[in-house]
């Protein structure tokens, strides 16, 4: 009888562990490859911004402290990286993020046909960014591109976007506005539809007019989706690189005017070597983004009105 209880209880006790520790075992997988592939990348990077003289295939250094962080600082290519990086966010987020509104507005709208309408505005997200990026670099020809060409039917002289170094920063914001404009649609979309027509049904009722409804309705029940897109957009945004090989075969910008942050990250570290200069840049560049994504979160706690 004793030994029946005594074995009941080492079963339950058996279930008992078994119960608690099932969980971490399916978990196991994904969190062993956080911890190798994410979390130990970034604790190395954050150690290696602080290693002065690292040498990548020995490992070798002459000591902690700040010299990489001050080199870049007083780098005129890294501060220049900084200014096209900022300039690119102010002005491809907010215009990217009106513009997909405005399309995103008008696909919801239940019309004949708008399925061929929502696919054209999406295909570019299924389309090889390369093979995007050499058609842009066609249309931005200063000889024969399209926009040249539209652009002198009202009299303007043909721009060299992509050979007059004053310009090539706007020719990547143009392509880095229609770039961006596919997915922001998705997200704004996603979230109209979610908006309950019962809103725009007394509106109507009240007699009020289309932009009233707009203005009233749409967007401040569209704010909390604005703002996440706002804040992917930035973050996407910040770090503009791959939109470079294309447009300037490979190169930041005609003279090496255009470096970005992730460009110059790239650079320090595949050509010219110097991974302590690229770590402590990637630091910088995520504590830019981390302060600048903490402040639209808080502004959007405030951004309601309902």
């Amino acid at each position: 009888m004793a030994a029946a209880v005594l074995g009941s209880k080492k079963k339950s006790g058996s279930g008992i562990f078994n119960t608690k520790w099932e969980p971490f075992i399916y978990l196991a997988p994904f969190l062993i490859g956080i911890i190798v592939f994410t979390l130990y990348p970034v604790i190395n990077i954050v150690l290696i911004s602080f290693k002065e003289g690292y040498r990548q295939i020995t490992g070798a250094f002459t000591g902690y402290g700040l010299g990489n962080y001050a080199r870049i600082l007083s780098d005129p290519y890294f501060i220049n990286a900084l200014k096209n990086t900022a300039m690119y966010v102010i002005f491809v987020v907010p215009i990217s993020t009106v513009l997909s509104l405005f399309f995103a507005n008008l696909l919801n709208q239940k019309i004949k046909g708008i399925a061929i309408f929502q696919t054209a505005f999406f295909l570019p997200m299924v389309t090889s960014v390369t093979a995007i990026g050499l058609v842009w670099k066609l249309m931005f020809n200063d000889r024969i591109g399209v926009i040249n060409a539209v652009l002198g039917l009202f009299g303007v002289e043909p721009i060299g976007w992509l050979i007059d170094p004053s310009m090539n920063i706007w020719a990547l914001i143009i392509y880095g506005i229609w770039n961006m404009m596919p997915f922001t649609i998705i997200l704004l979309l996603s979230g109209l539809q979610n908006i309950d027509p019962l809103y725009y049904t007394a509106a109507r009722v009240d007699g009020a007019s289309s932009s009233k409804q707009f203005f009233r309705i749409t967007v401040p029940l569209l704010a909390p989706t604005i703002g996440l897109t706002c804040i992917i957009n930035m973050i996407s945004a910040s770090k503009v690189f791959g939109e470079l090989f294309p447009l300037f075969n490979g190169s930041p910008g005609t003279a090496y005017n255009l470096f970005t942050v992730v460009y110059y990250i790239y650079y320090e570290f595949s050509v010219s070597r110097h991974l302590g200069y690229a770590a402590a840049a990637s630091i910088i560049l995520f504590l830019i983004v981390f302060v600048f994504t903490m402040i639209q979160l808080y502004v959007q706690r405030k951004w309601k009105y309902y």
